[in-house]
């Protein structure tokens, strides 16, 4: 018989015979309905969860949106309401300002009603925290524009927390409202008693001018104060609908604290200034505790200064152990000759501002001084200064190999100062920060590439 060529003979199946092509077929079938249950699914782009409900329509699953879980999926709604009812609320409030300006403030000034003495007793700086409600108001609109035209319907582009906290300087503004408040009703009081003219027009605005919403002036001069304690209670409503992982969680919690300490210090100068009356109280922790002395600190370091609020940045602050050296010879004998005391030190920088708005964002001017403020630990209840403020341009930073846990700071002509934290890396840390202003801002230091015997007599002067 003939041989038949491999190459001629043709087969009818694929080559691999009946029962692999039926396994095969099987197998290809469990691995898409795998895929498909897979893609049905899907982990939560938010929570990563798979507690999708399973999507038998393929148009359904392509309409899911974000393929996000029925809980997440809640919560962003919940988060958008939150972040719409922040910016809502905030522009209602800035309207109340602008009433208390344009319908009582401007036309008891025009009709001589009050002398400007009075008015600023009564209305206070009302003024800046209008300019203040209208920058941070901008700019929150203006995220929740820029977020829908990009399509982010849920706002999740939107970060009020680094907003708020960018607008910080607002703060200390409530504050001053908040403290003048029991004085300013008071004289409210006094004054309409006294001037019936004043009276007459009080009634009148309530009962005819129907932007007032028949609302006397002393509810609308409140707004500040409702508006400054209902901020925590936004913020944890944003913060409980905000997943742990969006970048806007950490800096929410962080403005949420802000806040809530600034509210407990009001309280605390107002019960010293002899006032009954105190704002929402929140619960003290040890952070907030710290961060209250904190702010009481930074108030007394501003007025020693007498720099602009919105130029200062506090750079560093916190204990240290300070001790003055009687001679140069401390070094020899160590540090363990020096008799230190606890101090409270606080570093600040005045920068120059970049632009006419102070609340513009920008990059950080160059720096115009800096200054070490000393003060003492609380006495009576209150700070003092342990001398006026050391200014780091007339000053030389140094540090010795032998005595590795101390720095010297040496005022030109004057002190010497030995300084230590308990910690060494922040001892290390405080040098260098603070040598960094001395080298920058020391008008010695372009002399002689900074040596600094040439300015200073005292022998015991280390570079």
């Amino acid at each position: 018989a003939t041989r038949t060529k491999s190459a001629d003979v043709e087969r009818a199946d694929s080559g691999i015979g009946q029962m692999p092509i039926r396994k095969w077929r099987n197998r290809a079938s469990e691995t898409l309905s795998s895929l498909q249950a897979w893609e049905a699914h899907r982990p939560c782009t938010d929570c990563g969860e798979r507690d999708l409900p399973v999507e038998t329509d393929v148009q359904n699953c392509n309409q899911r949106r974000a393929d996000l879980c029925e809980k997440c999926r809640k919560r962003r709604t919940e988060r958008k309401e939150s972040v719409l009812e922040f910016v809502n609320t905030e522009a209602s409030y800035g309207e109340d300002l602008r009433i208390i300006k344009e319908e009582f403030y401007l036309p008891m000034q025009a009709a001589g009603l009050l002398s400007q003495e009075q008015l600023q007793g009564i209305f206070s700086n009302i003024q800046e925290l209008i300019d203040l409600n209208e920058s941070f108001l901008e700019i929150l609109q203006e995220e929740i524009g820029q977020a829908f035209d990009q399509g982010d319907d849920d706002l999740m582009t939107v970060c009020i927390g680094e907003i708020f906290l960018e607008f910080v300087n607002m703060l200390p503004a409530f504050q001053t409202y908040c403290l003048q408040q029991s004085s300013s009703v008071n004289m409210l009081n006094a004054l309409e008693k006294e001037k019936e003219l004043l009276r007459i027009f009080l009634n009148v605005s309530q009962n005819d001018n129907t932007a007032l919403r028949r609302m006397n002036l002393r509810s609308f001069l409140m707004a500040p104060l409702q508006r400054v304690t209902k901020y925590p209670l936004l913020l944890s409503r944003i913060i409980k609908a905000t997943t742990e992982y969006h970048p806007d969680h950490g800096s929410l919690r962080e403005a949420k604290s802000r806040i809530e300490s600034h509210l407990e210090h009001i309280n605390m100068k107002t019960k010293q200034e002899g006032n009954t009356w105190t704002l929402r109280s929140f619960r003290q922790d040890s952070k907030k505790k710290r961060e209250v002395i904190n702010i009481e600190m930074r108030e007394t370091a501003l007025k020693t200064v007498g720099w602009l609020r919105e130029e200062t940045r506090f750079v560093m602050e916190g204990s240290l152990q300070l001790a003055q050296p009687p001679d140069g010879q401390w070094v020899k004998k160590g540090s363990k000759t020096l008799k230190f005391q606890n101090m409270q030190v606080l570093l600040l920088v005045n920068m120059k501002r970049v632009s006419e708005s102070s609340l513009e964002s920008a990059e950080p001017g160059p720096v115009k001084d800096a200054v070490l403020v000393l003060i003492r630990d609380k006495n009576n209840g209150k700070f003092h200064l342990l001398r006026e403020p050391l200014r780091l341009s007339n000053c030389i930073v140094s540090t010795d190999p032998d005595c590795d846990d101390t720095f010297e700071l040496i005022e030109i002509r004057r002190e010497a100062f030995v300084f230590r934290d308990s910690d060494r890396a922040r001892t290390h840390h405080w040098f260098r920060q603070i040598r960094r202003y001395s080298r920058e801002l020391g008008s010695w230091k372009k002399r002689r590439n900074a040596l600094p015997n040439i300015m200073i007599s005292t022998p015991h002067t280390r570079p």
